[in-house]
């Protein structure tokens, strides 16, 4: 779903969203989020909410909230570097991350910092994830 959709969708209301991974081992976790809202295009589609945390994952993303979009083409987080281009990935980046779900696929144990497919209270920085979905409630 292209990101316009979904924040046309959150401009309704602030709606839930579920960040599901697992691990090379088989084990999976969870980060729900009750009030998911994102800002429209000239807002750059900025992360407006999150609202309560609850899972098994931990809490790797309300730092973000504020947060802009960030791109290799498009540095809108709060570091003097571009973020998506260090970390390999677009997110919402604040300076830089605590998670990052579109990062570098190194398949487990890594000895390169925070730059893969990661959500550092659930695995930590030095831990590719073997997968992960978003899911938003409609």
């Amino acid at each position: 779903m292209h990101a316009s959709a979904v924040q046309r969708l959150t401009a309704e209301k602030p709606r839930e969203i579920a960040f599901l991974m697992e691990d090379f081992e088989n084990n999976k976790a969870v980060a729900r989020y009750a009030t998911f809202k994102l800002g429209n295009k000239a807002e750059l589609y900025s992360l407006k909410s999150l609202g309560s945390f609850s899972g098994t994952a931990g809490d790797s993303l309300s730092r973000n909230v504020g947060s802009k979009f960030t791109t290799r083409d498009m540095d809108n987080d709060k570091s003097d570097s571009n973020c998506a281009l260090l970390y390999f990935g677009g997110w919402w980046y604040d300076n830089c991350h605590l998670s990052n779900l579109n990062g570098k696929y190194t398949k487990g144990p890594t000895t390169q910092y925070a730059i893969s497919m990661c959500w550092n209270s659930f695995k930590g920085f030095h831990y590719s994830l073997k997968s992960s979905r978003i899911m938003v409630r409609f």
